[in-house]
């Protein structure tokens, strides 16, 4: 049997690639040059600023390991978006993840700070980073039962939730967990000397870097390379398709959610443990935020979340430098990542729409009157 048959538009795998590295690049190259338009508008010079962003965070020795320590919570904090993303959720909620897990890390660690001897050392540094990791996996594993289970838009509900984490760690330590030598800024009991993570030797930067580099890569193999996470991947492009096919989507958004707010969580426990040293209103520092733009830019990527995060940790650690020199507000930064999320989101857009990134779209339709023989294979 003959029936005119048109065959299926799909780009090359490379010119594929070529299209998810290239349009992302070109879109943060337009928020550069439109922040640079911001700050022309005022009087300021953009070579400048670029300057002093590259000498502040990539320029020396110092500068990347200023700019190394804050990308070890980025990365976490970006997992934590994009895990959820792969299955077509919208989780914006890390910030409270990470400050009520700090919160829990911290009780953790006052709880065993009598143990003397090495082993009980040892259980009092695992139990801080478990029960932090737990805590994190239940805020937003929460979000993912309440997504599966009532239909709660995981958007709004993660947003809310950080509200939420924020005034509970507000209340908390300026309340019951209030250090009381903690005169002008409320903070929990200080962790002792032996509770506090260390720097990986000839680096200079805690070991959390270490472990958010383990986590990237794992979640990569595990929703790139198994077959649970290829089921995850199609369930985010199509629930109907995949629960025709009998995955339990249900679960899977709970287990991912669970994982994501795993990750928020250790990135909360190293902000204690490794910066901090208590549990304060520092925790608040819109690293969950960052980790947004962090996911969005990389598309999703876990492997691709690093040399992001490392950018923009780069662009961070170089705050304080453009406002001694250039008499910039502490915003600015705030602003530059503001720009780039816009143009990200704007670039979602243009996927599709180039020729040379998919050539066979473009291909003419058969003239009236050719049929094709279907192939085994073939759809029709």
């Amino acid at each position: 049997m003959s029936i005119p048959w048109h065959r299926p538009s799909w780009a090359t795998p490379l010119a594929r690639h070529s299209e998810a590295l290239l349009i992302p690049v070109g879109a943060l190259l337009a928020g550069f040059l439109l922040f640079a338009l911001f700050l022309a508008l005022q009087g300021k010079s953009p070579a400048e600023y670029y300057s002093l962003v590259y000498k502040a965070g990539f320029g020396s020795a110092f500068s990347w390991q200023n700019t190394l320590v804050r990308t070890a919570p980025l990365l976490l904090a970006a997992l934590c978006v994009a895990l959820p993303a792969r299955l077509g959720l919208v989780v914006i909620g890390g910030e409270g993840a990470i400050v009520i897990s700090g919160l829990a890390c911290a009780q953790v660690a006052v709880l065993t700070q009598q143990a003397g001897t090495a082993p009980g050392m040892v259980l009092s540094l695992a139990l801080m980073f478990i029960a932090s990791a737990l805590v994190g996996a239940a805020w937003i594993g929460a979000i993912g039962v309440l997504r599966h289970w009532r239909g709660v838009n995981e958007t709004i509900a993660s947003l809310l939730m950080t509200y939420i984490a924020i005034a509970l760690m507000n209340h908390l330590v300026e309340g019951p967990m209030r250090d009381p030598n903690s005169l002008n800024k409320p903070s929990t009991a200080p962790l002792t000397d032996w509770q506090r993570v260390g720097q990986i030797p000839g680096l200079e930067v805690h070991w959390g870097l270490l472990a958010a580099l383990i986590c990237c890569i794992a979640a990569w193999l595990l929703i790139d390379r198994t077959t649970w996470g290829f089921g995850a991947r199609i369930a985010g492009s199509n629930v109907r398709a995949a629960q025709l096919q009998g995955l339990p989507v249900g679960r899977m958004i709970i287990i991912v959610t669970a994982m994501a707010g795993a990750c928020a969580g250790l990135a909360g426990a190293f902000e204690v443990a490794a910066i901090h040293g208590a549990a304060n209103a520092s925790l608040v520092s819109g690293i969950g935020y960052s980790g947004i733009l962090v996911a969005f830019l990389a598309r999703q990527n876990p492997l691709a979340i690093i040399p992001v995060a490392i950018m923009l940790a780069g662009f961070e650690a170089s705050n304080g430098l453009v406002q001694r020199r250039m008499d910039l507000p502490d915003a600015t930064v705030l602003v530059l990542q503001g720009i780039v999320f816009l143009a990200i989101l704007s670039s979602e857009t243009l996927y599709g729409r180039f020729r040379v990134f998919t050539p066979e779209r473009w291909q003419p339709l058969p003239a009236e009157g050719e049929i094709s023989t279907v192939q085994q294979g073939n759809p029709a």
